[in-house]
């Protein structure tokens, strides 16, 4: 082993974690405070694929797809799962986590342990070579899928009419932003969302996402001691959120309900910074009432704001739009793990 291997095998491991059902309510806190792990947000970035819980054969092409996208020399784990993963290693004792990876981490660096091959073909995701005028894909100037990626086509934006670029995509289900298990199919005009079907709910937990809205709010610091504090009923850390200013940063009113809660109301709640003053009901509300109209990150707010029952309920009330209305029906991409 050479010395800059050895100096490598000491960093942290970087480790993106996909987590499935049946995992930990508190998986995120005891990752948070394991030594030696930095959890990223990318599968880009991320030298193992940790799966926490059990991922349904529905989604299995979903964690393949993110698997891929990990850079070489790649590995993965299992905990808390009934996965098969091919060469994963699966960890039984959560004391050992640290310990399992960063060997995996330094024997991947050093070569004694061989990186993991694609599970998926390497292919483009829509068949495109010999269509349209040059066998581009393309059908002229607008529309079809060149060079195998779909074209985003014009529509009327909800603001002032005018006809912009609107694009089709499944979002999730492990986007670090979303809650774990839910699958959006969102017809995005630049950053702002004109259409919202659900692919797929979010798994059941009882996490509390109250370190994700610090997160999204741009409160990294705040958000990390919050999942290494034992609690929420932490003195000093409910005066830190409120005087980081984080509440005032959203907008008032944003994902009111029919209780007369908003996100605002919502953050305080998941916070610990107030006591409960409203009990939420989400009867009759889905989400194409709450995100039509809104710009990702307004949207992102709106939905970890919500406690997961209460979720699950939204998108069981999410009416199902015509096809038509999905951008024309154009074939659609895949956002599974990161955004690009």
């Amino acid at each position: 082993m050479s010395w800059l291997a050895k100096m490598a095998g000491l960093a942290e491991v970087p480790v993106f974690v996909a987590f499935g059902e049946g995992a930990p309510a508190d998986a995120a806190s005891v990752l948070a405070k394991t030594p030696g792990l930095r959890v990223v947000e990318t599968p880009r970035a991320a030298a193992v694929l940790l799966v926490v819980g059990t991922i349904p054969e529905a989604l299995i092409p979903q964690l393949h797809r993110l698997h891929d996208q990990l850079p070489h020399p790649r590995a993965s784990a299992l905990w808390h799962s009934r996965n098969e993963l091919p060469g994963a290693t699966r960890i039984e004792e959560i004391a050992k986590i640290s310990v399992l990876l960063r060997a995996i981490h330094r024997d991947l660096l050093v070569g004694s342990l061989k990186t993991e091959p694609d599970f998926l073909p390497d292919a483009p995701p829509n068949e495109w070579r010999g269509i349209g005028p040059h066998g581009q894909g393309g059908k002229g100037m607008m529309g079809g899928t060149p060079f195998g990626r779909p074209m985003a086509m014009t529509a009327a934006d909800l603001r002032d009419g005018l006809e912009l670029d609107a694009y089709t995509a499944d979002f999730g289900p492990f986007l670090p932003m979303l809650p774990p298990g839910l699958v959006l199919t969102l017809t995005l005009q630049g950053d702002m969302i004109q259409n919202v079907a659900v692919a797929h709910p979010p798994f059941e937990t009882q996490e509390q996402r109250g370190w994700v809205l610090l997160n999204l709010l741009g409160l990294p610091a705040l958000a990390e001691r919050m999942l290494r504090a034992t609690n929420i009923g932490n003195a000093t850390l409910k005066r830190l959120i409120r005087l980081s200013g984080a509440r005032a940063a959203i907008p008032e009113g944003l994902g009111r309900t029919h209780d007369g809660s908003d996100v605002r109301t919502r953050f305080d709640l998941l916070t610990g910074t107030s006591e409960p003053i409203f009990t939420l009901h989400v009867q009759q509300t889905g989400l194409d009432d709450l995100l039509i109209g809104l710009e990702w990150h307004e949207a992102m707010l709106v939905l970890n704001s919500f406690d997961n029952a209460s979720l699950r309920a939204i998108c069981a009330n999410t009416s199902v739009p015509e096809p038509d209305a999905m951008a024309g029906g154009m074939d659609h991409g895949v956002h599974a793990g990161h955004m690009s």
